[in-house]
């Protein structure tokens, strides 16, 4: 009984003996462990590229995803669909912003002589269909959706002045100018409309809220000629 005692003790002496040693190990070799992808992930950069073969540079990975590689060696992969995708083609260019008051003033004041939008003109049923729907999730929690001015935001009290677009004098090329460029309290909307659908909102607008009224029909007479 007593061997038995002292044979424990001595395996426990060794253990903790051991365990203390290999904790105080060089930290260049570490143990073996269960998931080393988990345990020691590969950080990839969302902007950069992994390694190919066709251009031989970036980023070198023990364990590339073929997802990555498929989608041209960027690690961000494209929005999901009806998203609106953060490019050059969805943010106004450098070059095209006004650098001044007086550049925005006389770029405002040319739009207004464009009453044609740039896209195709036999879609023009379905840019406006679209348009409507882009302006109500884009415009209608300011500009309402009658475009009256009076949407949900402006009825909580937390922005006023919004005008009604009858009471206002534009055209299709000073809408669109507007909003991509914004004008007084309202921003830019070049971040949250793609190029087209700028045009398309500008057409549901002019289409929807400046359409000329049509001319009421004359009345009755009621008189009638005695032809006896």
């Amino acid at each position: 009984m007593r061997n038995m005692k002292n044979i424990v003790k001595i395996t426990t002496i060794l253990g903790v003996t051991a365990i203390a040693f290999n904790s105080c190990g060089p930290k260049d070799n570490p143990p073996l462990v269960y998931f080393p992808d988990m345990y020691f992930p590969v950080a990839y950069d969302p902007l950069a590229k992994v390694q190919s073969k066709e251009d031989g540079h970036y980023n070198e990975h023990e364990n590339e995803i073929p997802l990555f590689n498929d989608n041209g060696g960027a690690t961000a992969l494209s929005p999901v669909e009806g998203t609106v995708p953060q490019n050059k083609d969805g943010l106004l260019p450098e070059e095209k912003m006004p650098k001044s008051t007086e550049e925005y003033t006389a770029l405002y004041d040319a739009s207004k002589a464009v009453t044609t939008s740039p896209l195709n003109p036999k879609n023009v049923a379905k840019d406006i269909e679209r348009g409507k729907k882009m302006y109500e999730m884009t415009c209608a929690a300011c500009h309402g959706v009658n475009g009256d001015g009076q949407g949900p935001i402006v009825q909580s009290g937390a922005y006023s002045g919004v005008p009604a677009y009858k009471d206002r004098e534009i055209t299709l090329g000073s809408t669109h100018y507007v909003i991509v460029n914004g004008r007084n309290l309202m921003g830019s909307y070049a971040g949250q409309l793609a190029p087209a659908d700028r045009w398309r909102v500008a057409m549901y607008i002019m289409s929807a809220f400046k359409a000329p009224a049509a001319e009421p029909a004359p009345a009755a007479s009621t008189t009638e000629t005695n032809t006896k």
